[in-house]
Protein backbone atom coordinates (compact mmCIF):
# COMPACT_ATOMS: atom_id res chain seq x y z
CA UNK A 1 0.00 0.00 0.00
CA UNK A 2 1.31 3.27 -1.08
CA UNK A 3 2.14 5.71 1.85
CA UNK A 4 2.69 9.15 0.98
CA UNK A 5 4.70 11.78 2.35
CA UNK A 6 4.25 15.31 1.76
CA UNK A 7 6.44 18.47 3.25
CA UNK A 8 9.67 20.18 3.00
CA UNK A 9 13.02 18.82 2.72
CA UNK A 10 16.52 19.45 3.89
CA UNK A 11 19.96 18.01 3.50
CA UNK A 12 21.52 16.92 6.55
CA UNK A 13 25.37 16.79 6.79
CA UNK A 14 27.59 15.06 9.58
CA UNK A 15 30.55 15.74 10.49
CA UNK A 16 32.57 13.42 12.64
CA UNK A 17 36.21 13.04 13.87
CA UNK A 18 38.53 13.68 16.52
CA UNK A 19 39.46 16.54 18.66
CA UNK A 20 42.73 16.25 20.59
CA UNK A 21 43.90 19.89 20.64
CA UNK A 22 42.89 23.63 20.57
CA UNK A 23 42.93 25.71 17.62
CA UNK A 24 45.67 27.75 18.45
CA UNK A 25 43.87 31.04 16.77
CA UNK A 26 40.78 30.08 19.36
CA UNK A 27 40.23 28.38 22.24
CA UNK A 28 37.86 25.73 20.21
CA UNK A 29 38.39 22.42 19.79
CA UNK A 30 40.29 21.01 15.97
CA UNK A 31 38.14 17.95 14.67
CA UNK A 32 40.21 15.89 12.53
CA UNK A 33 37.10 14.71 10.30
CA UNK A 34 37.41 11.15 9.64
CA UNK A 35 33.73 11.08 7.90
CA UNK A 36 31.41 12.91 6.45
CA UNK A 37 27.69 11.39 6.03
CA UNK A 38 24.93 13.02 3.83
CA UNK A 39 21.29 12.20 4.75
CA UNK A 40 17.80 13.57 3.49
CA UNK A 41 16.42 15.72 6.26
CA UNK A 42 13.17 16.79 6.94
CA UNK A 43 10.01 15.06 4.60
CA UNK A 44 13.08 13.28 3.21
CA UNK A 45 13.98 11.48 6.80
CA UNK A 46 10.41 10.34 7.07
CA UNK A 47 10.18 9.10 3.83
CA UNK A 48 13.80 7.61 4.26
CA UNK A 49 12.30 5.73 7.34
CA UNK A 50 9.12 4.21 6.48
CA UNK A 51 11.24 3.05 3.27
CA UNK A 52 13.47 1.16 5.41
CA UNK A 53 10.86 -0.73 7.27
CA UNK A 54 9.64 -1.64 3.47
CA UNK A 55 6.64 0.45 2.48
CA UNK A 56 5.92 1.44 -0.25
CA UNK A 57 6.68 5.52 -0.29
CA UNK A 58 6.25 8.87 -2.47
CA UNK A 59 7.64 11.82 -1.76
CA UNK A 60 5.75 15.12 -2.46
CA UNK A 61 7.88 18.14 -2.32
CA UNK A 62 9.63 20.63 -3.61
CA UNK A 63 13.49 20.95 -4.82
CA UNK A 64 15.93 23.48 -5.51
CA UNK A 65 18.53 22.74 -9.12
CA UNK A 66 21.44 23.53 -6.70
CA UNK A 67 24.50 21.28 -5.80
CA UNK A 68 22.90 20.36 -2.36
CA UNK A 69 19.95 19.38 -4.00
CA UNK A 70 21.88 16.59 -6.07
CA UNK A 71 23.28 15.18 -2.86
CA UNK A 72 19.25 15.25 -1.39
CA UNK A 73 18.27 13.52 -4.78
CA UNK A 74 21.17 10.69 -4.14
CA UNK A 75 20.05 10.55 -0.20
CA UNK A 76 16.90 9.62 -1.45
CA UNK A 77 17.68 6.89 -3.08
CA UNK A 78 14.44 3.95 -2.80
CA UNK A 79 12.04 6.69 -2.57
CA UNK A 80 9.56 7.90 -5.35
CA UNK A 81 10.07 11.56 -5.65
CA UNK A 82 7.26 14.07 -7.42
CA UNK A 83 8.77 17.27 -6.72
CA UNK A 84 7.98 20.81 -7.68
CA UNK A 85 10.63 23.69 -7.88
CA UNK A 86 11.21 25.13 -4.85
CA UNK A 87 12.27 28.73 -5.84
CA UNK A 88 15.02 28.83 -3.20
CA UNK A 89 18.29 27.08 -1.97
CA UNK A 90 18.21 23.64 -0.52
CA UNK A 91 18.53 24.27 3.17
CA UNK A 92 21.59 22.36 4.85
CA UNK A 93 22.08 21.93 8.45
CA UNK A 94 25.65 20.47 9.32
CA UNK A 95 26.32 19.26 12.66
CA UNK A 96 30.27 18.81 13.84
CA UNK A 97 30.83 16.04 16.18
CA UNK A 98 34.41 15.39 17.83
CA UNK A 99 34.59 11.58 19.45
CA UNK A 100 30.80 10.95 19.76
CA UNK A 101 30.07 14.31 21.51
CA UNK A 102 28.43 17.83 19.57
CA UNK A 103 30.60 20.96 18.86
CA UNK A 104 28.80 22.85 16.68
CA UNK A 105 26.23 22.86 13.98
CA UNK A 106 25.93 25.40 10.93
CA UNK A 107 22.73 26.02 9.26
CA UNK A 108 22.60 27.29 5.43
CA UNK A 109 19.80 28.84 3.12
CA UNK A 110 16.88 28.39 5.89
CA UNK A 111 15.53 31.89 5.36
CA UNK A 112 11.87 31.03 5.25
CA UNK A 113 11.38 31.21 1.23
CA UNK A 114 8.29 32.19 -0.29
CA UNK A 115 5.20 29.68 -0.45
CA UNK A 116 6.16 27.22 -3.41
CA UNK A 117 3.90 26.59 -6.78
CA UNK A 118 2.25 23.08 -6.32
CA UNK A 119 2.45 21.10 -9.55
CA UNK A 120 -0.56 18.70 -10.77
CA UNK A 121 1.63 15.66 -10.25
CA UNK A 122 2.36 16.84 -6.63
CA UNK A 123 -1.56 16.78 -6.05
CA UNK A 124 -2.14 13.45 -8.08
CA UNK A 125 0.23 12.23 -6.13
CA UNK A 126 -1.84 12.81 -2.88
CA UNK A 127 -4.54 11.18 -4.67
CA UNK A 128 -3.13 7.65 -5.01
CA UNK A 129 -2.30 8.06 -1.26
CA UNK A 130 -3.87 5.41 1.16
CA UNK A 131 -2.18 6.83 4.14
CA UNK A 132 -0.38 10.50 4.32
CA UNK A 133 2.18 11.98 6.64
CA UNK A 134 2.72 16.01 6.97
CA UNK A 135 6.20 16.75 7.62
CA UNK A 136 6.22 20.35 7.95
CA UNK A 137 9.47 22.14 8.31
CA UNK A 138 7.81 25.43 8.13
CA UNK A 139 9.41 26.24 4.44
CA UNK A 140 6.23 27.33 2.69
CA UNK A 141 4.92 24.26 1.29
CA UNK A 142 1.87 23.15 4.15
CA UNK A 143 0.27 26.78 3.17
CA UNK A 144 0.16 26.33 -0.76
CA UNK A 145 -3.73 26.53 -0.82
CA UNK A 146 -4.29 23.83 -3.92
CA UNK A 147 -2.30 21.52 -1.62
CA UNK A 148 -4.34 22.32 1.58
CA UNK A 149 -7.63 21.52 -0.28
CA UNK A 150 -7.14 18.31 -1.37
CA UNK A 151 -5.48 17.33 1.90
CA UNK A 152 -8.87 18.43 3.89
CA UNK A 153 -10.51 16.48 1.20
CA UNK A 154 -8.65 13.32 1.87
CA UNK A 155 -8.38 13.66 5.39
CA UNK A 156 -12.52 11.99 5.82
CA UNK A 157 -11.09 9.23 3.51
CA UNK A 158 -7.33 7.68 4.59
CA UNK A 159 -5.28 8.43 7.82
CA UNK A 160 -3.65 11.67 7.64
CA UNK A 161 -0.69 12.27 10.83
CA UNK A 162 0.50 16.08 10.32
CA UNK A 163 4.02 17.11 12.15
CA UNK A 164 3.74 21.02 12.38
CA UNK A 165 6.30 23.35 13.01
CA UNK A 166 6.12 26.52 14.75
CA UNK A 167 6.96 28.50 11.77
CA UNK A 168 4.67 26.13 9.55
CA UNK A 169 1.07 26.40 8.54
CA UNK A 170 -1.92 24.86 10.84
CA UNK A 171 -3.28 21.62 9.99
CA UNK A 172 -6.04 21.15 8.01
CA UNK A 173 -9.51 20.03 9.75
CA UNK A 174 -9.52 16.71 10.15
CA UNK A 175 -6.70 14.77 10.18
CA UNK A 176 -6.36 11.47 12.11
CA UNK A 177 -3.75 13.04 14.43
CA UNK A 178 -1.47 16.16 15.14
CA UNK A 179 2.14 15.14 16.66
CA UNK A 180 3.53 18.62 18.25
CA UNK A 181 6.29 17.77 20.99
CA UNK A 182 5.59 19.97 24.06
CA UNK A 183 7.75 22.92 23.25
CA UNK A 184 5.69 23.51 20.19
CA UNK A 185 2.52 22.58 21.40
CA UNK A 186 3.16 25.37 24.26
CA UNK A 187 4.09 27.97 21.46
CA UNK A 188 1.09 27.07 19.44
CA UNK A 189 -1.19 27.64 22.21
CA UNK A 190 0.27 30.77 23.65
CA UNK A 191 -0.23 32.53 20.03
CA UNK A 192 -2.60 34.81 20.29
CA UNK A 193 -6.04 34.83 18.57
CA UNK A 194 -9.14 31.97 19.74
CA UNK A 195 -7.25 29.93 21.23
CA UNK A 196 -6.64 31.15 24.33
CA UNK A 197 -8.94 34.40 24.12
CA UNK A 198 -11.44 32.68 26.45
CA UNK A 199 -8.70 30.94 28.70
CA UNK A 200 -8.49 31.92 32.64
CA UNK A 201 -5.45 33.97 33.07
CA UNK A 202 -3.18 32.15 35.95
CA UNK A 203 -5.18 28.96 35.50
CA UNK A 204 -2.78 25.89 36.50
CA UNK A 205 -4.18 23.83 34.40
CA UNK A 206 -2.98 26.22 31.45
CA UNK A 207 1.12 23.90 31.99
CA UNK A 208 -1.04 20.50 31.63
CA UNK A 209 0.11 19.27 28.54
CA UNK A 210 -3.16 17.23 28.78
CA UNK A 211 -4.90 20.53 28.97
CA UNK A 212 -2.94 21.80 26.24
CA UNK A 213 -3.59 19.43 23.47
CA UNK A 214 -7.46 19.09 24.06
CA UNK A 215 -7.31 23.52 24.00
CA UNK A 216 -5.27 22.41 20.27
CA UNK A 217 -7.69 19.55 19.53
CA UNK A 218 -10.43 21.96 19.52
CA UNK A 219 -8.63 24.59 17.39
CA UNK A 220 -6.75 22.03 14.70
CA UNK A 221 -10.27 20.50 14.43
CA UNK A 222 -8.33 17.49 14.25
CA UNK A 223 -9.58 13.88 15.40
CA UNK A 224 -6.95 13.88 18.19
CA UNK A 225 -3.73 15.77 18.97
CA UNK A 226 -0.16 13.61 20.43
CA UNK A 227 2.16 15.46 22.58
CA UNK A 228 5.28 14.20 22.93
CA UNK A 229 7.68 14.90 26.03
CA UNK A 230 10.68 13.42 25.48
CA UNK A 231 11.38 10.84 27.83
CA UNK A 232 7.96 11.56 29.83
CA UNK A 233 6.31 9.82 27.29
CA UNK A 234 3.27 11.14 25.25
CA UNK A 235 -0.22 12.44 25.90
CA UNK A 236 -2.81 11.47 23.50
CA UNK A 237 -6.37 13.52 23.41
CA UNK A 238 -8.96 12.47 21.15
CA UNK A 239 -11.93 14.11 19.27
CA UNK A 240 -14.63 12.52 21.64
CA UNK A 241 -13.56 13.82 24.67
CA UNK A 242 -12.58 10.91 26.63
CA UNK A 243 -10.03 11.67 29.81
CA UNK A 244 -6.25 12.66 28.27
CA UNK A 245 -4.32 9.19 27.83
CA UNK A 246 -0.74 9.24 29.24
CA UNK A 247 2.03 7.26 27.71
CA UNK A 248 4.89 6.55 29.03
CA UNK A 249 8.65 6.02 27.24
CA UNK A 250 10.13 2.89 27.65
CA UNK A 251 13.48 3.65 29.26
CA UNK A 252 16.12 4.68 26.95
CA UNK A 253 19.87 5.62 26.99
CA UNK A 254 19.31 8.60 24.42
CA UNK A 255 22.87 10.21 22.52
CA UNK A 256 20.93 12.25 19.99
CA UNK A 257 17.45 12.87 19.68
CA UNK A 258 17.55 13.83 16.42
CA UNK A 259 14.58 12.20 14.51
CA UNK A 260 12.05 10.80 17.21
CA UNK A 261 9.25 13.15 16.14
CA UNK A 262 9.98 12.16 12.50
CA UNK A 263 9.99 8.52 14.18
CA UNK A 264 7.25 8.65 15.54
CA UNK A 265 4.59 10.41 12.71
CA UNK A 266 6.14 7.31 10.76
CA UNK A 267 5.07 4.87 12.90
CA UNK A 268 2.10 6.40 14.02
CA UNK A 269 0.71 6.89 10.15
CA UNK A 270 1.53 2.86 9.38
CA UNK A 271 -0.54 1.59 12.39
CA UNK A 272 -3.32 3.30 11.33
CA UNK A 273 -3.34 2.21 7.97
CA UNK A 274 -3.03 -0.97 9.46
CA UNK A 275 -6.41 -0.66 11.23
CA UNK A 276 -5.19 -0.29 14.49
CA UNK A 277 -7.11 2.05 16.55
CA UNK A 278 -5.42 6.15 18.02
CA UNK A 279 -4.31 4.65 21.20
CA UNK A 280 -2.53 1.01 20.23
CA UNK A 281 -1.44 3.64 17.73
CA UNK A 282 0.16 5.91 19.78
CA UNK A 283 1.53 3.56 22.15
CA UNK A 284 3.22 1.57 19.20
CA UNK A 285 4.49 4.89 18.16
CA UNK A 286 5.75 5.88 21.25
CA UNK A 287 7.64 2.63 21.80
CA UNK A 288 9.04 2.22 18.48
CA UNK A 289 10.24 5.91 18.22
CA UNK A 290 12.16 5.48 21.95
CA UNK A 291 13.44 1.92 20.38
CA UNK A 292 15.04 4.24 17.27
CA UNK A 293 16.98 6.48 19.57
CA UNK A 294 17.88 4.05 22.09
CA UNK A 295 19.41 2.27 18.75
CA UNK A 296 21.30 4.94 17.73
CA UNK A 297 18.69 7.47 16.08
CA UNK A 298 19.78 9.19 12.65
CA UNK A 299 23.35 7.54 12.70
CA UNK A 300 21.46 3.91 12.02
CA UNK A 301 20.43 5.32 8.68
CA UNK A 302 23.90 6.08 7.71
CA UNK A 303 25.73 3.03 8.20
CA UNK A 304 26.78 3.65 12.00
CA UNK A 305 24.45 1.10 13.35
CA UNK A 306 25.70 -0.25 16.62
CA UNK A 307 24.69 -3.85 17.67
CA UNK A 308 21.87 -3.63 19.73
CA UNK A 309 20.54 -6.66 22.55
CA UNK A 310 17.81 -6.52 24.26
CA UNK A 311 16.73 -9.45 26.93
CA UNK A 312 13.86 -10.38 28.53
CA UNK A 313 10.05 -9.53 28.01
CA UNK A 314 7.51 -9.00 25.48
CA UNK A 315 8.48 -5.19 25.33
CA UNK A 316 12.02 -5.94 24.96
CA UNK A 317 11.38 -7.80 21.99
CA UNK A 318 8.60 -5.47 20.34
CA UNK A 319 12.01 -2.59 20.52
CA UNK A 320 14.15 -5.06 19.11
CA UNK A 321 12.24 -5.37 16.58
CA UNK A 322 11.33 -1.65 16.09
CA UNK A 323 15.46 -0.79 16.72
CA UNK A 324 16.15 -3.20 13.59
CA UNK A 325 13.64 -2.07 10.96
CA UNK A 326 14.24 1.70 11.90
CA UNK A 327 17.66 0.61 10.85
CA UNK A 328 16.84 -1.39 8.02
CA UNK A 329 17.93 -4.47 9.17
CA UNK A 330 15.72 -7.91 8.90
CA UNK A 331 13.92 -9.44 12.07
CA UNK A 332 14.15 -13.35 12.01
CA UNK A 333 11.43 -15.06 14.77
CA UNK A 334 11.33 -18.07 15.59
CA UNK A 335 8.77 -20.42 17.95
CA UNK A 336 8.23 -23.46 19.97
CA UNK A 337 8.07 -24.71 23.70
CA UNK A 338 11.76 -25.36 24.22
CA UNK A 339 11.31 -27.54 27.20
CA UNK A 340 14.74 -29.44 27.79
CA UNK A 341 16.93 -27.77 25.26
CA UNK A 342 18.98 -29.80 23.46
CA UNK A 343 21.77 -30.08 20.68
CA UNK A 344 18.46 -29.84 18.10
CA UNK A 345 17.11 -26.61 19.31
CA UNK A 346 21.05 -25.04 19.56
CA UNK A 347 21.61 -25.59 15.96
CA UNK A 348 18.46 -24.59 14.45
CA UNK A 349 18.18 -21.49 16.79
CA UNK A 350 22.08 -20.63 15.33
CA UNK A 351 20.71 -21.24 12.29
CA UNK A 352 18.14 -19.25 12.70
CA UNK A 353 20.24 -16.53 13.54
CA UNK A 354 22.37 -16.26 10.56
CA UNK A 355 19.29 -15.17 8.40
CA UNK A 356 18.98 -11.57 9.33
CA UNK A 357 20.02 -9.42 12.09
CA UNK A 358 18.50 -9.82 15.13
CA UNK A 359 16.45 -13.92 16.48
CA UNK A 360 13.45 -13.29 18.55
CA UNK A 361 12.03 -16.40 20.24
CA UNK A 362 8.03 -16.70 20.48
CA UNK A 363 7.86 -18.82 23.56
CA UNK A 364 4.73 -20.84 24.46
CA UNK A 365 3.50 -19.84 27.89
CA UNK A 366 3.46 -22.93 30.63
CA UNK A 367 -0.32 -22.81 30.06
CA UNK A 368 -0.03 -23.36 26.26
CA UNK A 369 2.43 -26.21 26.65
CA UNK A 370 -0.07 -27.53 28.80
CA UNK A 371 -2.98 -27.86 26.39
CA UNK A 372 -0.72 -28.67 23.60
CA UNK A 373 1.35 -31.25 25.27
CA UNK A 374 -0.52 -32.50 28.21
CA UNK A 375 -1.20 -31.96 31.87
CA UNK A 376 2.57 -33.05 32.31
CA UNK A 377 4.48 -30.81 30.64
CA UNK A 378 6.10 -28.17 30.40
CA UNK A 379 8.71 -29.85 32.62
CA UNK A 380 10.61 -26.30 32.96
CA UNK A 381 8.47 -23.52 34.02
CA UNK A 382 8.62 -20.38 31.06
CA UNK A 383 10.66 -18.20 33.65
CA UNK A 384 13.36 -20.99 33.19
CA UNK A 385 13.12 -21.75 29.67
CA UNK A 386 13.41 -17.72 28.77
CA UNK A 387 16.35 -17.91 30.85
CA UNK A 388 18.01 -20.18 29.43
CA UNK A 389 16.90 -19.33 25.74
CA UNK A 390 18.57 -15.49 26.44
CA UNK A 391 21.77 -17.04 27.66
CA UNK A 392 22.45 -18.15 24.03
CA UNK A 393 24.48 -16.05 22.37
CA UNK A 394 21.91 -16.62 19.23
CA UNK A 395 19.18 -15.38 20.94
CA UNK A 396 18.46 -11.90 20.82
CA UNK A 397 15.11 -11.86 22.61
CA UNK A 398 12.75 -13.90 24.28
CA UNK A 399 8.72 -13.49 23.98
CA UNK A 400 6.25 -15.65 25.89
CA UNK A 401 2.61 -16.18 24.22
CA UNK A 402 -0.39 -17.45 26.12
CA UNK A 403 -2.21 -18.60 22.83
CA UNK A 404 -2.18 -22.46 21.10
CA UNK A 405 -0.13 -20.34 17.69
CA UNK A 406 1.66 -17.76 17.90
CA UNK A 407 -0.06 -15.79 15.57
CA UNK A 408 -0.86 -12.79 17.77
CA UNK A 409 2.90 -12.55 18.70
CA UNK A 410 3.96 -12.27 15.21
CA UNK A 411 0.99 -9.36 14.49
CA UNK A 412 2.76 -7.16 17.09
CA UNK A 413 6.41 -8.38 15.83
CA UNK A 414 5.91 -8.47 12.07
CA UNK A 415 9.10 -10.36 11.45
CA UNK A 416 10.69 -10.31 8.35
CA UNK A 417 11.44 -14.24 8.42
CA UNK A 418 9.63 -16.70 10.43
CA UNK A 419 11.78 -19.92 10.78
CA UNK A 420 10.74 -23.41 11.60
CA UNK A 421 12.62 -26.98 11.22
CA UNK A 422 13.00 -28.94 8.45
CA UNK A 423 10.67 -31.17 9.31
CA UNK A 424 7.73 -28.59 8.92
CA UNK A 425 6.16 -28.07 5.58
CA UNK A 426 5.85 -23.87 5.59
CA UNK A 427 2.97 -23.91 2.84
CA UNK A 428 0.66 -26.05 5.78
CA UNK A 429 1.69 -23.71 8.85
CA UNK A 430 -1.12 -21.43 10.65
CA UNK A 431 1.53 -18.63 10.75
CA UNK A 432 2.14 -18.66 7.07
CA UNK A 433 -0.89 -16.49 5.53
CA UNK A 434 -0.11 -13.87 8.31
CA UNK A 435 3.45 -13.24 7.80
CA UNK A 436 3.19 -12.82 4.41
CA UNK A 437 0.28 -10.59 4.53
CA UNK A 438 2.99 -7.86 5.70
CA UNK A 439 5.25 -8.98 3.07
CA UNK A 440 7.49 -11.49 5.12
CA UNK A 441 8.16 -15.09 4.41
CA UNK A 442 8.53 -18.44 6.38
CA UNK A 443 11.48 -20.65 5.83
CA UNK A 444 12.91 -23.87 7.21
CA UNK A 445 16.44 -24.46 8.81
CA UNK A 446 17.84 -28.31 9.10
CA UNK A 447 16.25 -30.56 11.15
CA UNK A 448 17.92 -32.96 13.42
CA UNK A 449 16.35 -36.12 13.36
CA UNK A 450 16.55 -38.03 17.29
CA UNK A 451 17.05 -35.15 19.04
CA UNK A 452 13.59 -34.12 20.76
CA UNK A 453 12.70 -33.45 24.01
CA UNK A 454 10.08 -35.88 23.93
CA UNK A 455 13.63 -38.69 23.61
CA UNK A 456 15.30 -36.96 26.45
CA UNK A 457 12.79 -36.82 28.78
CA UNK A 458 12.23 -40.61 28.58
CA UNK A 459 16.24 -41.27 28.89
CA UNK A 460 15.75 -39.03 32.21
CA UNK A 461 12.93 -40.84 33.62
CA UNK A 462 15.02 -44.28 32.76
CA UNK A 463 18.20 -42.72 34.71
CA UNK A 464 15.86 -42.09 37.87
Amino acid sequence: MRIVVVGDVLLDVDLAGHASRLSPDAPVPVVDVGSVHRRAGGAGLVAKMLAADGHHVTLVTVLSDDESASHLERALDGVTVIAGPSGAPTPVKTRVRADGHPVVRFDEGCEPPPVPAVTQPMLHALGQAKAIVVADYGRGLTAAPELRVILESLASKVPIVWDPHPAGAEPVRGVHAVTPNLTEARGFWARPGELRSSEPKGDERNEDPGYIAAALLRNWHSKAVLVTMGARGAVLVREDGRPALTIPAPATSVSDPCGAGDRLAASLVVHLLDGHNVDDSAVLAVREAAAFLGAGGVATLAGERQPVKLHGSGTDALALAGNVHAAGGTVVATGGCFDLLHAGHTRALAAARKLGDCLIVCLNSDDSVRRIKGEHRPIMSQEDRTEMLLALEYVDAVMVFDEDTPIVCLDKLRPDLWVKGGDYDVTELPETAIVESWGGRCTTVPYHPARSTSNLAEALLKVG
